[in-house]
């Protein structure tokens, strides 16, 4: 059985040929064009997807030796995300499902990204936890089975992720903010700036609070130790961003007595995030670093794991911007 997989939810254009379960290819189109306004455009997010999803799929099937025909079924992305990128794919692939006769399977992208760790790796034994952290969403989950989701926290306001865009923003750094904030990170004092590590009742994430103490924090330096303490500010941010999410993690732990931990999202790719979960006596895998940000392999797998329960999706199915579990 061969699977498309077809994500457009933002700003990543992504393509994937899955076979038998086993991923033959996986192509993304990271956006660069976002990068100087330091945030996603939809509208321009939108015409890159149109400029570049088709040829991508030529490109694939050419370089893979696959015909058209030889699909089986397509998965695409129906939520959550930005309405114009997700009817985009959404569109296409309902399109092409109908002209070649195949089925057509709607995809959760939060569920994606909670299985995107087992793509190359032997999956847990259900039930697990599900750490997802990216810039739009920071949860915490507990997975019962395929399509069996218990929600145990969330943000409460911005993502673990947004928080590391809007801090690399503050600073002078790049978008997105993650990878700039941990290179800078990595020559700096993590214990240099005192923020505090946010820590709502219960297993919510706050980070709107931290990004406010980095904030006041560099308004009160001047402008030559703006730059000069960079590395610190970032390394004491990350820190702290991290140490609460492995707060929650621990007290999720602890709750639901369950030690097998699945992490995903594009935060799942930090190095210090890794470094903490290594220190934890739990069983925990994260994506490789292809499947931590969006991407079009963990659609097709999710979509494939589907099919084999007999589970398709009809023509009609609605693109969900703010779709849940």
């Amino acid at each position: 059985m061969t699977i498309l997989g077809i994500e457009t939810s933002c700003d990543e254009t992504g393509v994937a040929l899955l076979k038998d379960g086993t991923l033959l290819t996986n192509k993304v189109y990271s956006q660069e064009v976002h990068t100087k306004f330091g945030g996603v455009v939809p509208e321009i997010a939108s015409r890159e997807h149109i400029r570049k999803l088709l040829p991508m799929i030529n490109s694939m099937l050419e370089e893979t030796t696959i015909p058209l025909s030889d699909i089986d079924a397509i998965a695409a992305t129906y939520g959550p995300g930005l309405l114009c990128c997700l009817l985009l794919g959404l569109n296409f692939a309902k399109g092409l499902s109908f002209a070649l006769d195949i089925p057509f399977i709607g995809v959760n992208h939060l569920e994606a990204h909670i299985y995107s760790p087992f793509i190359k790796e032997e999956e847990f034994t259900p039930p697990f936890l599900s750490l997802l952290v990216s810039g739009g969403h920071t949860q915490l989950i507990k997975v019962n089975g395929l399509g069996d989701y218990e929600l145990l926290g969330h943000t409460l306001d911005d993502a673990c992720g947004e928080a590391f865009d809007k801090v690399s923003k503050l600073i002078g750094l790049g978008y997105p903010g993650g990878p700039w904030i941990e290179s800078w990170a990595e020559r700096g004092d993590a214990f240099a700036f005192d923020f505090p590590v946010p820590d709502p009742e219960g297993l919510d994430f706050s980070y709107s609070g931290l990004k406010t103490s980095v904030l006041y924090t560099y308004q009160e330096l001047s402008q030559e130790e703006r730059i000069r303490l960079i590395p610190d500010i970032a390394a004491s941010f990350q820190r702290v961003a991290i140490e609460s999410l492995i707060c929650k993690l621990k007290r999720a732990i602890d709750r639901t007595g369950l030690h097998s931990v699945s992490v995903a999202g594009g935060v799942s790719a930090n190095k210090f995030l890794r470094e903490r979960l290594r220190e934890l006596d739990i069983n925990w895998v994260a994506p490789e670093e292809p499947f931590t940000t969006d991407n079009a392999a963990m659609i097709a797998f999710l979509g494939y794991k589907l099919l084999k329960t007999g589970s398709k999706s009809d023509l009609m199915l609605r693109a969900t911007p703010r779709l849940t579990l």
